[in-house]
């Protein structure tokens, strides 16, 4: 018998809109989580975070008490909010591998919808000897109404798989933008053929699974006053906080139909989707999200 592989995590502690949802998928699998947080409770740009909210939400979950909390001063002053990012991921990586094999980065409000076959193809990735496993997600946009939410697609409303950086690195990575790493990774498409937009049509895929296995990520799934804010916290906020982000976002949400129909008019760049089911739970309406010293 072969030596067990083993498996930490680390998240990072901001948004608690589908945190519950996002580590119970894969809470069972996984050895320790750090939960890494800005001690001041404030985000990589300096504004304030719903943190006591979140903290509630972990404590409720860690029944096995395998969540370790790592506090930090990650808001640094002159930095970008992407170089803060990058900097607490680094650090919270580097405390998840301690006794690790393999460390799992994925953001609060990415969701296994298959954890079996997730981490199936990381045993793939460990035997194949790379470094990282990169496995796609389905970036959710909004929620138009119950199950139903705009995923963002290729030109002609083809399935679309989504990279934001490897969900599961060996222990001792070095990050280098982010959650990237220029480590050999093994890649996992819902095709044998590239199906990330952002990628070359060439682009190598070593293992194929469903769509409805990727991972979902719920990344503009919130209630109008919570993407405002989100606005402000995320490490790509310069990019955000132009007025008609928003009300493009408001509209495409009111509108999906017309935003489906136009899809293939649009720049990839300026956002292109499908209308697509999603079974309840996970997904649905996220959690209220609070200030710090109000009931949540």
């Amino acid at each position: 018998m072969g030596t067990r592989v083993r498996r930490t995590a680390y998240v990072l502690l901001a948004d608690p809109s589908y945190l519950r949802e996002s580590v119970s998928s894969y809470y069972d699998r996984v050895d320790r989580i750090v939960a890494s947080y800005d001690r001041t409770h404030t985000s990589w740009n300096g504004t304030p975070l719903p943190l006591e909210q979140c903290l509630r939400i972990i404590s409720a979950l860690d029944t096995d008490r395998k969540i370790v909390l790592a506090p930090g001063d990650f808001a640094r002053p002159g930095e970008t909010g992407l170089a803060n990012d990058t900097h607490q991921r680094q650090i919270a990586l580097e405390q998840a591998s301690e006794d690790a094999d393999w460390v799992l980065q994925l953001d609060t409000d990415e969701v296994m919808r298959s954890p079996d076959v997730f981490f199936d193809m990381l045993h793939r990735a460990e035997t194949s000897g790379a470094a990282g496993l990169d496995f796609p997600s389905r970036w959710l946009y909004t929620r138009t109404s119950p199950g139903r939410y705009l995923e963002v697609t290729r030109r002609f409303w083809g399935i679309a798989a989504s990279y934001p950086g490897p969900l599961a690195v060996r222990a001792g990575s070095q990050l280098r933008h982010a959650r990237q790493t220029d480590a050999e990774l093994f890649r996992v498409d819902f095709a044998p053929r590239n199906t990330d937009p952002w990628r070359p049509a060439d682009a190598q895929v070593h293992a194929v699974i469903a769509p409805n296995d990727g991972v979902l990520h719920f990344s503009w799934v919130r209630e109008p006053d919570v993407i405002k804010r989100k606005f402000g916290w995320s490490g790509h906020s310069e990019h955000m906080q132009a007025p008609q982000v928003y009300r493009r976002w408001v509209w495409r949400t009111r509108h999906p139909l017309l935003t489906v129909a136009t899809t293939p008019l649009r720049r990839r760049d300026d956002g292109r989707y499908r209308l697509s089911r999603i079974p309840e739970p996970p997904g649905g309406e996220p959690i209220r999200v609070v200030a710090d010293g109000e009931a949540g």
